[in-house]
């Protein structure tokens, strides 16, 4: 890894060290039904294509705690073939610009939109892509989420993607006001492949995927858009809006994104979020709470009473976890009422599931 991804590793870190000490707001992960299309999807950032026309937009963005709505809308839509995961966003916004051009730089220094993907919903091993009004991306592999001490691959590409941007106005002119942009992106389903034989397109399946977009105040410098900074020179705060609330400002907490279910149907499917997925919300609860325990007294609980005192029920079934500790950490783990498999959570906070 280059020293400038080092550098930006450890600013997240920080962040995500920060956001056990936010008051984080109780969030429900979103969902959505992506269509296979039998139609061709020509990547030209138009957004035009008949196989559009049956794909739903998403709810509008809203703020990465859930709190606010933004100052300019942000929808998507979805749909997959057997080589491609679809992606497309419609962003409104009155001065669109961008100024990075290098693959694989910090593309959130420009406004942007980033697409984050965990195809096993571990929370580890998983992917982030980010582009800007120039079309420049910047996809990355991290191994776990910044509160743990991790792995950021820079240099990971997904060979084979496809993007196109459409301005409605025009890009980088301050003489005048855009309506907004349009991102198509094709992912092809085989960067997310562990192995040769490895058959990773989700038919019927879900996946946990969350997108964001970064949105910044802007000075206007000798005519070109710049970055604003505050009356001592630093930058301001960016704004972040997201599909799917994190309740914290930390993208990085991928147990939060919402559900994208690949339906091999073309039309009118339902998905429903699995009940097992709300016993693992309550594992990842008991988690955070052993890392704010931890935090404040050096060592982790070894007890439940220690830092839950309440019942958990979930769809009226009572929960019985049991905490394990061990030399180099902890296991917390329930056995599901629904499916009778044990879920543990590591100190790490991947997930296991046992029959």
């Amino acid at each position: 890894m280059h020293s400038r991804s080092n550098l930006l590793s450890l600013a997240v870190f920080f962040v995500g060290l920060m956001s056990y000490a936010q008051s984080e707001k109780p969030v429900t992960p979103k969902s959505y039904v992506a269509y296979k299309t039998s139609s061709e999807i020509v990547i030209d950032g138009d957004g035009a294509d008949k196989a559009w026309e049956k794909a739903s937009w998403t709810t509008p963005f809203v703020d990465i705690e859930g709190v606010e709505t933004p100052k300019y809308k942000t929808q998507v839509k979805m749909l997959w073939d057997d080589k491609y995961y679809y992606i497309l966003a419609k962003m409104e916004e009155p001065h669109v610009w961008a100024n990075l051009r290098q693959r694989d730089t910090i593309i959130f220094y420009n406004n942007d939109f980033e697409v984050f993907i965990d195809p096993d919903n571990d929370t580890h091993n998983y992917y982030e892509l980010e582009i800007n009004a120039l079309n420049t991306a910047w996809d990355l592999f991290i191994n776990k989420p910044y509160r743990e001490k991790n792995t950021v691959l820079n240099d990971w590409n997904i060979d084979g993607l496809k993007s196109a941007v459409k301005v409605d106005g025009t890009l980088n002119n301050a003489s005048d006001n855009d309506k907004g942009w349009t991102l198509e992106i094709a992912i092809p389903w085989s960067v997310y492949k562990t192995s040769y034989f490895d058959n990773i397109v989700p038919k019927d399946k879900f996946w946990r995927v969350n997108f964001s977009r970064v949105n910044w105040q802007h000075s206007i410098v000798d005519g070109k858009y710049e970055r604003k900074k505050d009356s001592e020179g630093k930058f301001l705060p960016e704004y972040n809006w997201v599909w799917s609330p994190m309740g914290v400002i930390n993208m990085h907490e991928p147990e939060k994104w919402a559900y994208v279910y690949f339906s091999s149907k073309e039309s009118d499917d339902k998905f429903t979020i699995p009940q097992e997925e709300k016993v693992k919300w309550e594992l990842y609860t008991l988690y955070r709470a052993q890392k704010r325990y931890f935090d404040k007294n050096k060592s982790w609980a070894k007890s439940l009473q220690s830092i839950s005192k309440k019942n958990i029920v979930v769809d009226g079934k009572v929960l019985k976890p049991v905490l394990e500790n061990h030399s180099s950490g902890f296991n917390i783990l329930v056995k599901s009422p629904f499916s009778n498999k044990t879920l543990i959570i590591k100190e790490d906070g991947k997930i296991i599931t046992n029959e």
